[in-house]
């Protein structure tokens, strides 16, 4: 006879599975005196937070490239560790003195993150004092998987523009991060807390339901935004131009390169302000450069405004640039209220399947491997492994894609046809205070044992890697043959740095010959070209010029 197997268990005690939900009532019913409702005073999110939250937690605390929970995130840091500790902090972007503060204090003690910025040589320094524990520096579209498997917040700090009395968010702009990490907690019987710029009668727009949300408290000030991608074209650099101008020609015009993403950086400034100067000479407008996804830089006004630029899709915005969204519905994905809406999930995914990245990192190896993972500061990755991988799972075909596929499988001899991404690194050989970018083997490799990582934290894999852009001239890494002829077209532009010096220099002749590596007059770029007189824009009140009085750059840029 077939035994009852579930009624054996159930005689061995009732099974239950409501624990989290009962377990967040019972928070909930902790933290109904410091609320009105859902309401939250300034003075009474402290002892809120100490009600809510447990040891051993594992908290979401909304750092993002630009919007901050910076009040939420501050008063998490004052909470007494020797009630509150071990918490499992999981953050995309950490920017702030006190998202590191929680650490250094024994509130948390384990780090999930994406990205740590100018906040990369301090995260280095208490994980070597062991106040940090990793358990992995992801890119963000995989941490955002992993908040709806293993790594689902129990309680999550956000930040929003405003709020109504009923706990409705209204993000403005600025959404980011906001939809991936509200979603994954309130679905999973989570306590959801936000801080916000204001409460009002009705918000313009709904972008996370009352339904989701805990706790509302409205912050003492603002959050914090940072501006991540404003770049002053004043600090452009005729290096920097050069490269662009090498961009253009070189890859841009030939692969006809119309749907891509530009990573942070003076070098793609460059670019996307000698787009319509130089790409319109050669003739370019309407066959580049049309569709991209990246935040609203304010560099790419110039090309939005002489029509190169069609359609932009945002995974956050910039600081300023509010007013200049609003007058191009047209361009930027505009809600029904005129203003943005960004979303970092849906950004990452439209740049994965873009016919181009093009970024910049800290370290090279012979064989392309990039990182920004460096022995004394451990900045991680954000969304450059996503948008710098190949994205296999492709189908649908570009000229850029096909291009690119057919060179790959010239240089490997394979039959199957397919197309191939375009993922570009683009730096100068030598960074800040002379640092070589170019080494013979990545820091990544010592922080493996240093950290007790499963693998060297490498940002964008060398087999991922169809071109390397220095000063010195291009390296097409997809059509070399083997490692062998790879290693040598990166020591073919690796300049006067020690990788370079070590270039077999018959090896890269014969390369040249080939077009795999290509100088500036391979390309025919005149070098006495590349000045600042290539650049659309040459100051912040030039862009504010261009956008016709529209955008209103922070004060830390302005200087009139």
């Amino acid at each position: 006879m077939m035994r009852d197997i579930k009624g054996d268990m159930r005689h061995q005690g009732e099974a239950r599975w409501d624990t989290l939900a009962r377990n967040t009532a019972a928070r909930q019913q902790r933290g109904a005196p410091y609320a009105n409702g859902k309401l939250v005073d300034k003075d009474a999110l402290l002892p809120l937070l100490r009600a809510v939250i447990e040891s051993g937690d594992r908290v979401c605390v909304e750092g993002n490239n630009q919007k901050h929970a910076d009040f939420l995130s501050q008063e998490l840091a004052k909470l007494d560790p020797t009630v509150v500790h071990d918490l499992h902090i999981v953050q995309s972007n950490i920017a702030l003195s006190s998202q590191l503060d929680v650490f250094e204090r024994g509130i948390a003690s384990r780090l999930d993150f994406c990205y740590s910025g100018e906040q990369g040589v301090r995260l280095a320094r208490l994980i070597k004092a062991g106040r940090v524990s990793i358990g992995g520096i992801h890119t963000y579209l995989e941490l955002y998987g992993r908040y709806f498997m293993d790594l689902t917040p129990r309680v999550t700090l956000i930040a929003a523009q405003s709020a109504d009395r009923h706990g409705n968010l209204y993000t403005g702009p600025n959404t980011e991060d906001t939809p991936a990490s509200a979603e994954a907690t309130a679905f999973k019987n989570g306590i959801l807390i936000a801080q916000v710029n204001e409460i009002v009668d009705e918000v313009p727009r709904i972008d996370v339901p009352a339904g989701w949300v805990s706790y509302v408290v409205q912050a003492p000030k603002p959050h914090y935004i940072e501006p991540i991608f404003t770049r002053d074209p004043a600090q452009i650099s005729e290096t920097q131009i050069l490269m662009a101008m090498m961009v253009i020609k070189g890859l841009y015009m030939p692969y006809e390169v119309n749907r891509l993403n530009h990573g942070i950086g003076f070098d793609t400034a460059a670019i996307e302000l000698i787009l319509p100067t130089y790409a319109e000479s050669l003739g370019l407008r309407g066959k580049i450069c049309s569709y991209m996804t990246v935040n609203p830089c304010p560099t790419l006004i110039p090309a939005i405004e002489s029509g190169f630029v069609r359609g932009i899709h945002c995974a956050g915005s910039e600081l300023g640039m509010e007013d200049y969204l609003r007058a191009r519905p047209d361009v930027f994905f505009d809600g029904p209220d005129g203003s943005m809406r960004s979303n970092r999930v849906f950004c990452q995914i439209a740049g994965h399947y873009a016919d181009l990245f093009i970024g910049s990192t800290l370290q090279i190896d012979t064989q392309g491997n990039s990182s920004t993972a460096t022995l004394n500061r451990i900045a991680g990755f954000g969304g450059a492994p996503n948008f710098g991988s190949e994205s296999r799972a492709r189908r649908h075909a570009s000229h850029a894609w096909l291009k690119a596929g057919r060179e790959a499988a010239e240089a490997t001899g394979a039959t199957m046809p397919r197309g191939r991404k375009l993922v570009v690194q683009m730096v100068e050989t030598f960074r800040d205070k002379m640092q070589p970018t170019f080494t013979e083997r990545l820091d990544a490799w010592q922080l493996q044992q240093e950290l007790s990582l499963e693998l060297p934290p490498v940002m964008v894999y060398g087999d991922d890697v169809t071109h390397l852009v220095t000063e010195e001239g291009i390296a097409h890494l997809h059509r070399c043959a083997n490692p062998a002829e790879r290693e040598q077209a990166v020591r073919g532009v690796a300049g006067f740095t020690p990788v370079g010096l070590r270039r077999d220099r018959e090896k890269v002749a014969e390369l040249r010959m080939r077009g795999i590596v290509q100088l500036p007059e391979d390309l025919g770029i005149d070098v006495s070209m590349a000045t600042r007189d290539l650049l659309a824009a040459r100051s912040m009140k030039d862009l504010v010029r261009w956008s016709d009085g529209l955008y209103a750059p922070p004060s830390r840029f302005r200087n009139w």
